[in-house]
Formats: C-alpha cells, sequence, structure tokens
C-alpha cells in the first residue's frame, strides 16, 4: 500500500475512536458530567464541553488532514490526560485494577500512535516545500 493510502487509513482509524465518543458525550452530556465529577475531577461541565470538542471537532480536523500536527498534538495530550484521570489502576479494586491498566496503556499507546503521526506530517511538510 502506499503512505498515501496508509495515512488515509490511519486518520480514519483514530477519527472512529474519537468521534463517536464525543458524539456520545453529547447525547448523555448530563451523565458525561456525572462520571467525571465521580472522579473527582475538577470543573466537570468544562471539562466534559473540552471532550467534546477534542473528540469531536479536533479528531474531524484530523480525519480531514486539517493542521494535522496539532490535531494529532491535541490529541496525544487528551489521551495521556483521560489515562491519568480515569484509568489509574494502581488506585483501583483489585476486581477492576486489570482493566484499567489495560484502558491506561491503550491511551498511552494511541497517544505514541498520534505523536508519530504528528511527527509525519511535519517531515511530509517539509518534503512538498
Amino acid at each position: 500500500m502506499s503512505s498515501q493510502v496508509l495515512n488515509i487509513l490511519g486518520r480514519v482509524l483514530i477519527a472512529a475512536l474519537f468521534i463517536p465518543a464525543g458524539l456520545s458525550k453529547i447525547t448523555g452530556f448530563e451523565g458525561t458530567v456525572g462520571y467525571i465529577a465521580s472522579q473527582g475531577l475538577p470543573l466537570p461541565t468544562v471539562a466534559a464541553i473540552l471532550a467534546i470538542i477534542v473528540e469531536v471537532g479536533v479528531a474531524a480536523a484530523l480525519l480531514f488532514n486539517v493542521k494535522t500536527y496539532w490535531a494529532a498534538l491535541i490529541l496525544a495530550v487528551f489521551c495521556i490526560v483521560s489515562a491519568l484521570g480515569f484509568h489509574q489502576f494502581w488506585a483501583a479494586p483489585a476486581e477492576m485494577a486489570q482493566m484499567q491498566q489495560i484502558n491506561f496503556f491503550k491511551n498511552l499507546a494511541i497517544a505514541g500512535g498520534l505523536f508519530l503521526l504528528a511527527a509525519n506530517s511535519c517531515t511530509t511538510v517539509r518534503a512538498s516545500k
């Protein structure tokens, strides 16, 4: 497969993770705010709005190859913050620790892929100049 096809496929698959999650936060806004509050995070309404903007807006920018570098960096940071805020396996009850650890490291792996996409978008821009 060409690198262009792989780039498009990667962006589509990454967006497929974030955009539906963001849309579900819109339709279940009160539940999202409640869940964020239950995790002890500050300003749960603001956090929910920011999550929606990132998951829908920034992921759409990534999907359509608009400001890919910045979109990938923002989504990577979002994944790391989400891992730290919502998947604290080290503090989870024993019956939940393994699943939280898996989700924690999946978020970090997704962030790693997004950092690679950001780096790749830099070299692509430089190469085309």
